[in-house]
């Protein structure tokens, strides 16, 4: 049996000029198996029934992947997935959802060996569909060789394309076929199935398993993950994806329960009720009291970090009082479920601006100047047209943590976001209440509305050991769902429509 050194006795230096070829699991990423990202995208762009179908495959792969062939059980895995699947929404989550997950499993000394070389290519058994977009983008690879699945009128029909999978000697033969009598100085694997393509190489390293190894730290990333999709939380290990089957059906009546509870009681008893049904609220700071309508002064404007959809209801929660808040478009779902009033933003500045004033003179209100989520430590920029149209303002940071489900998406119906963060055993949101803005760094003093605008976002990113961003609603939406996140309306809304946020 030929052996191969292993690759922390590869060197780094002077690797500019070479080309490395790499396998994909177990290689360049620790983890060894492919299961996850395949019930990532069962999930994603198929439900859960198409998990579930994965899931009951699961045995028989892995009875054909040890007995039999890898070829074989990845076959199974491969049309359990995919078979009926639009290419487009495996295209949609290989590019907005699996770069996530592939990113913080990145072997560190595989990587250093990778990222050293002038020329790049991975050769692996996975659908060069699902991985092509995250080893291109994130990893900067050249050339990504996989197994081609094949399609019809634009669903893939669940069969691979010849030559097959591309294990083994498949491997070996993708090699010869793309470079021909030249020989890449590094080869990368990390089992006997690798080895055929290995001895083709200049020179080769094997990737021993260490299950202790760290993976790359975020902040190493060759290009940090500032936006990614979908609704899972943890990467669905075979137990992990089994728990989330048996759990969705228990957590969607939990959810119905924790929103009828929220959108039913008053607001000053939401915050026990949220306890009492496993939602944790916590409050820091010192929130301002309610202005008295016969004072004559407008409202305070919170300025909230935006996490979800449900930020200006938890705000509402923590000050035991309904603040309106506006916003961009919802589902009509979340109008009807909604307890607070939200008020729809136009778009159009002259006139957001002129109802936003409005809005003050009757009260508090609240708004995010991102104008979209993140889930990332990381706050877009801040619109700045919030800091011309009053002087109260009130930083607001606002943070949550999720153990299965994502409670925002950018390509699904947004319409079930309550739901899916509803639907998490024991949500917890934090909401802090900064100082309220001095007067003499408003725009009444001299200041820019930009200026206010990049301070507030600075203060607030502070306090949250958050990264400022200059990133927009549009960055977002053309990264994940190929359009720049307008939904067109469809019937003029009336501005004291209540609605949900």
């Amino acid at each position: 049996m030929m052996t191969f050194p292993p690759v922390e006795k590869c060197s780094s230096n002077g690797r500019e000029n070479h080309t490395v070829v790499a396998d994909m699991d177990g290689t360049l990423l620790k983890g060894r198996s492919s299961f996850p990202y395949f019930s990532l995208v069962a999930f994603e762009a198929g439900g859960a029934l198409r998990l579930l179908m994965v899931l009951l495959s699961a045995p028989l792969a892995g009875l054909l992947y040890y007995f039999v062939s890898e070829s074989a059980g990845i076959q199974v895995l491969i049309f359990a997935t995919y078979a009926g699947m639009k290419v487009s929404d495996i295209e949609s989550v290989g590019r907005a959802v699996l770069p996530k997950f592939y990113s913080s499993d990145l072997h560190p000394e595989s990587w250093r060996v990778f990222s050293a070389c002038g020329k790049r290519c991975v050769l692996t058994a996975n659908p060069r569909i699902m991985v092509e977009g995250f080893l291109k983008e994130f990893l900067g690879a050249d050339l990504v060789l996989g197994t081609e699945i094949g399609t019809y009128k634009g669903r893939a029909t669940g069969f691979v394309l010849k030559p097959g999978v591309l294990v083994a000697e498949e491997k070996a033969r993708a090699l010869v076929k793309e470079f021909g009598d030249v020989r890449p100085e590094i080869g990368l694997g990390d089992r006997e199935t690798d080895f055929p393509f290995m001895q083709l190489c200049k020179e080769s390293y094997i990737v021993p398993y260490k299950p202790e190894l760290k993976p790359v730290p975020n902040e190493k990333l060759p290009k940090p993950v500032v936006f990614h999709d979908g609704r899972l939380v943890q990467k669905p290990t075979p137990l992990m994806a089994l728990l989330t089957v048996l759990w969705i059906p228990i957590g969607f009546l939990l959810a119905c329960l924790r929103i009828a509870a929220g959108a039913l009681l008053p607001m000053p008893l939401v915050y026990y009720a949220f306890w009492a049904l496993g939602v944790r609220v916590i409050v820091k700071g010192n929130p301002p009291q309610p202005v008295k309508k016969d004072s004559g002064q407008t409202g305070v404007l919170f300025i909230c970090s935006h996490r979800t959809l449900l930020d200006p209801i938890f705000l509402s929660t923590a000050l035991g009082r309904p603040i309106p808040a506006v916003t961009y478009s919802v589902s009509r779902l979340s109008e009807i479920i909604s307890p607070i009033k939200t008020v729809r933003l136009s778009r159009d500045r002259a006139t957001d601006a002129d109802m936003i004033k409005k809005l003050l003179e009757e009260g508090d209100l609240a708004i995010c100047p991102e104008g979209t989520t993140c889930r990332e430590p990381f706050l877009l920029r801040f619109s700045a047209m919030f800091a011309e149209l009053t002087d109260h303002l009130v930083p607001v940071a606002m943070v949550n943590k999720m153990s299965m489900f994502h409670g925002t998406t950018a390509r699904g119906w947004k319409g079930m976001d309550p739901f899916y963060f509803f639907m998490n055993p024991s949500p917890v949101y934090e909401v802090t209440f900064l100082n309220k803005l001095p007067m003499e760094l408003t725009c009444s003093n001299g200041k820019s509305s930009h200026e206010v605008a990049n301070y507030i976002q600075r203060v607030i990113a502070a306090t949250l050991s958050y990264e400022c961003t200059t990133f927009t609603r549009k960055d977002k939406y053309r990264a994940l769902a190929g359009n720049d996140g307008t939904v067109p309306e469809k019937t003029k809304v009336q501005a004291n429509k209540v609605m949900g946020c």
